[in-house]
């Protein structure tokens, strides 16, 4: 016998399996694709039914928890082709053990080993799951990613689409800023946090620079994080996703201004470029009143509590646990920012806690999904519909990005990295060529 392991399996050996699951019929199909045991072990519901032609819905359902279960050797079920002892063969003592024994998180975490990955930290990762030893570049039991390529074009995209999110964000500020109610007519409405707190002329600015702070914070770890082209892109799309989202709810509804020290009237009647002019002013100074930008009538939602909440989330998601006082850090700066904000009575309530919620559950319904396979694939067509950015942008992520870190500027790197463009530009100019040809 070869090897007790599954990832190491042949495709005879797993064709070995099939038989002693009582899957024999399907050995045919698996011989044909050539199954081994690592392909095996990635298998999904899809490549049963799809490509090895498992039409039996109930077989699918079987041969898919089998499978889970050679990923698992420590569950109850596991099966080895190489060391399977037929029931009838133990004794009746172990039979009646394992028959009656009651299935537990005891028993779980005694069939795991339990050493420890060091190199997968973090608030939502799977540093402090027991973790399994593995032959090969194959998943963990602890769910860490095996494919962790960078797609510089799909960050590329990702980029632009945040750029482009932003543009339309300041001419969308222009817009509103030109139709807020007058205050005379329309005052400030009943606030239970502005009722009662008194204004703070000086607070807006803290908030502002506790969200420089956090972005230079976020920046930073960005540039040392090994899989920064994935972090980048994550960033990207749910900051344009919570900004357009934004764009939406202050165009339809116009609120009145917040407090009655600000000094908002429209500006009158203007042609496009001159509105177009006014948007590059806000979007060259990102809508913070230290660059000059001063707009009114953005009240739902608040684009400073969701800019603050986002990066609160991305620096302790993608950074280990140990560093515990960072994550301290940020908080306080995400709330004492929230703080400043109600304070300096630029926002109403209801537009502070609407953004911090629909920020943070878009990041975790995205790491959710991002995080776990099996929710992807349970539907992938819905979720390819409601979250078609999504299913491009993590369509070859399979797991958890694991928190590492390397120096973007050695000169190994560089050469690497000058060398992706080159064959990226060479590919382009080659495909233009063909096009005119």
């Amino acid at each position: 016998m070869t090897n007790n392991y599954p990832e190491c399996w042949t495709n005879s050996d797993v064709c070995l399996w099939l038989k002693d699951t009582g899957f024999r019929k399907y050995e045919e199909s698996f011989k044909k694709h050539a199954i081994d045991g690592e392909a095996l072990l990635m298998l999904t519901e899809k490549d049963l039914k799809e490509d090895l032609q498992i039409s039996v819905l109930g077989d699918a359902k079987r041969l898919l928890a089998a499978i889970t279960r050679l990923n698992r050797p420590g569950l109850p079920g596991f099966s080895d082709p190489h060391n399977s002892v037929p029931q009838a063969a133990s004794s009746p003592s172990s039979h009646n053990n394992h028959q009656y024994k009651p299935f537990t998180l005891n028993t779980l975490s005694a069939g795991l080993p339990r050493s420890r990955s060091r190199n997968y930290s973090s608030d939502s990762q799977a540093s402090d799951l027991p973790d399994q030893s593995r032959v090969g570049n194959l998943r963990r039991a602890s769910g860490v990613a095996t494919q962790l390529r960078p797609e510089y074009f799909r960050t590329a995209i990702s980029f632009l689409y945040v750029l482009l999110v932003t543009w339309i964000t300041a001419f969308v500020m222009v817009f509103v800023h030109d139709r807020v109610p007058d205050k005379e007519r329309h005052p400030p409405l009943p606030d239970i946090f502005l009722d009662n707190v008194p204004h703070i002329s000086w607070a807006f600015q803290l908030c502002e620079i506790t969200i420089i702070t956090l972005a230079s914070v976020w920046f930073g770890i960005l540039f040392f994080h090994k899989h920064r082209s994935i972090a980048c892109r994550r960033f990207c799309a749910l900051s344009g996703s919570v900004l357009l989202l934004r764009c939406a709810t202050m165009f339809i509804t116009s609120l009145s201004v917040p407090g009655s020290h600000l000094e908002c009237a429209p500006r009158g009647h203007s042609d496009i470029w001159t509105k177009m002019s006014q948007a590059y002013l806000i979007w060259r100074g990102g809508g913070l009143s230290l660059m000059g930008v001063r707009t009114c009538g953005d009240y739902m939602f608040s684009g400073h509590t969701a800019t603050l909440t986002l990066l609160n989330f991305f620096i302790t998601e993608y950074t280990p646990r140990r560093v515990y006082y960072l994550h301290i850090f940020s908080w306080v700066l995400n709330m004492f920012g929230i703080f400043f904000i109600l304070a300096a009575h630029e926002h109403y309530s209801i537009d502070v806690f609407i953004a911090f919620y629909i920020t943070s559950r878009m990041f975790l319904y995205y790491h959710s999904l991002a995080n776990n396979r099996a929710l992807q694939q349970r539907d992938s067509f819905r979720t390819k519909i409601w979250f078609p950015m999504f299913s491009y942008f993590e369509a070859h992520i399979d797991g958890i990005v694991p928190n590492e870190y390397s120096n973007p500027l050695a000169a190994g790197k560089f050469i690497k990295l000058a060398k992706s463009l080159f064959v990226f530009v060479k590919s382009s100019v080659l495909i233009g060529k063909e096009k005119t040809n």
